[in-house]
């Protein structure tokens, strides 16, 4: 599914008037001095020596492999734009738009969505020559694809592993399958609209949402849910075998939406938070936190100091181009 150009949508409506916006922010910038507050407090009672030492004793080609799975994880998901070339019919080269789908991602994954995946795309793409309307199809299909694999990768893995959730949580594991029915119900309903629709198109808010054919959304399927596959096999391998790959993968798939919820970047402290919650009992908390830092550094940190380094090498060639 993806947007084109149309007419410019209204400007959004303000049910509680103009303090609104303020109010929003307030009560953001609190949640996050809340979250800041609690990590702060966690981490003085951390034994971070334990932590260090359990980092220090990852043998090296256990993270020779997790380097090796985080550069096929980002490599797989840039090739959701690739799906966008072909569902646009823009001619850019394929190398181009992976330049920009890895760049684009690795500070998505840092800093937020509306930072990576959007603004640096528009940025980018633009300067590429696309038109709005076209870069917008893009982001949306990759943005969906994305997700309709999570839905499919979740909705098996809470239906038919599901998870022991810890006696506190409200949802326990016959809840975790009722979720996982009601997501893949979800993916069905998105799969079922693109192929058996007959009207193709749908105009919202003055933008056009066209449908994408079959076998588009077949590949949907196989590059979103390999994404999420591989996002788990990197944290698996650092845990050396320490848990079961299901186990790592429902934690993993729980986490995403937790960190989603909060809109915090980075998910900072919540995908920690996460797992700690469901994993600690099983694997020791220094092994656990050493494992989670040594993720964030192979799949979030590196990669955005190559993309930073990637963009501005890319920025100081426009320049001379334009």
């Amino acid at each position: 599914m993806g947007l084109s150009a149309g007419a410019s949508p209204a400007r959004p409506r303000r049910p509680w008037g103009p303090w609104w916006p303020w109010v929003k922010r307030l009560l953001t910038a609190a949640f996050f001095l809340l979250v800041a507050f609690f990590v702060f407090r966690y981490a003085r009672r951390v034994d971070w020596h334990a932590v260090w030492d359990a980092i220090t004793d990852t043998p090296p080609r256990v993270l020779v492999l997790a380097v090796l799975l985080s550069a096929a994880t980002h490599t797989i998901y840039s090739c959701l734009d690739l799906l966008g070339r072909h569902y646009t019919g823009h001619r850019l080269p394929r190398r181009k738009v992976m330049q920009v789908t890895f760049i684009s991602y690795a500070f998505n994954l840092n800093l937020g969505a509306a930072v990576g995946a959007i603004a640096f795309r528009i940025r980018m793409y633009s300067r590429l020559g696309l038109d709005s309307g076209t870069i917008a199809r893009v982001i949306s299909l990759s943005i969906v694809s994305n997700w309709v694999g999570y839905l499919v990768l979740a909705g098996l893995s809470f239906s038919l592993a599901p998870l022991e959730l810890p006696p506190t949580w409200k949802l326990g594991s016959e809840g975790l399958r009722w979720l996982g029915g009601f997501l893949l119900l979800a993916a069905a309903a998105y799969v079922g609209l693109c192929v058996g629709a007959r009207q193709r198109s749908y105009t919202v808010r003055g933008h056009e949402l066209v449908l994408p054919p079959a076998r588009l959304v077949a590949a949907q399927l196989a590059i979103g849910c390999a994404h999420w596959l591989a996002m788990a096999a990197i944290v698996w391998t650092l845990l050396r075998g320490a848990l079961p790959y299901p186990t790592v993968l429902n934690v993993l798939l729980i986490a995403a939406v937790a960190g989603v919820i909060t809109h915090l970047p980075a998910g900072l402290g919540v995908l920690e938070a996460v797992f700690l919650a469901l994993l600690s009992h099983r694997v020791p908390e220094p092994q656990l936190l050493a494992v989670l830092l040594s993720y964030r550094a192979l799949y979030y940190i590196f990669p955005m100091l190559l993309a930073l380094g990637l963009y501005l090498f890319v920025e100081a060639q426009a320049r001379p181009a334009r």
